[in-house]
Order: structure tokens, then sequence, then C-alpha cells
């Protein structure tokens, strides 16, 4: 309504008709609307590219969010703090399984065990990275 009043106000030729006002009035109302949503096209267009060019690989809504970029960039830092307190036998079946994205079948055949003790070590190696990253939280950077 303050954009609509200061264009009105701004107008070079208000109509002298009273009953042509109103119309009048509507005509500006639909430009500002217009050059609003115009203006929020543009900032938007501005934020994907600058999220295309600075931003993670991943697409979506989420990439394009920075302060999902932030929450991410901290929260892969803190696993990564995390991942290096671990020894190396949990840190080497977290990294195949949710970085490699491996199978139990394959990690079994990787390590030479069965698939059940594959998951009985990654549910206490799940549970050794939380600890760790509650710890490092705690902790704060060091």
């Amino acid at each position: 309504m303050q954009e609509v009043a200061a264009a009105a106000l701004a107008s070079p030729s208000p109509p002298r008709l009273p009953e042509k006002i109103p119309a009048w009035l509507y005509q500006i109302a639909v430009r500002q609307s217009l050059l609003y949503r115009r203006q929020r096209g543009r900032d938007r267009k501005k934020m994907e590219a600058y999220a295309q060019s600075r931003g993670p690989s991943e697409t979506g809504a989420k990439a394009l969010d920075p302060l999902q970029w932030l929450v991410d960039s901290e929260r892969n830092e803190l696993i990564r703090a995390a991942l290096e307190r671990l020894p190396r036998r949990d840190r080497e079946i977290l990294l195949l399984k949710y970085a490699e994205d491996w199978t139990y079948l394959r990690i079994s055949e990787r390590l030479g065990t069965s698939e059940s003790a594959v998951e009985s070590r990654l549910h206490r190696a799940r549970k050794r990275l939380r600890d760790a990253m509650l710890q490092a939280e705690l902790i704060g950077p060091s």
C-alpha cells in the first residue's frame, strides 16, 4: 500500500474527474504489484546464479538456501572432526557404507566377515561417531 500511495503521489498526471480516481488507483496498484513481482523474480535469479557459482554441486531448493549451506558446512566439519577421533576400523566401515554407498554384502566381502557382523560393527561405529560428535560439540573447536 505504501508503494501504491507513493506512486500515486508521484504521478505527474492524476485524473481531474473524481469518478476516474478509482480506476486510476487500480492501475497504479496493478503496476506496483507487477513491479514488485518482477523485482522478486530478479532477486531470485540473482540468488540462483550466485548459488550455482558458489554453492554445492547438489540441486534443488536446499542447495539454494545460504543458511542451509552454513548448517551443512558446520555439520560436515563436525563429522570430519569426529571421524578423525574414531579408530581406523570404525572410520573405514562408516566411509564404505555412507561415503561410498556400499551394501552390507559388498562390505562383508571386502572385510571378510558376515553381513550380520557388518551390521553390528556399523551400529557400534555409528554410536561411537555420535558420541565423538557430542564430545566435539561440548569441547568446541580445537
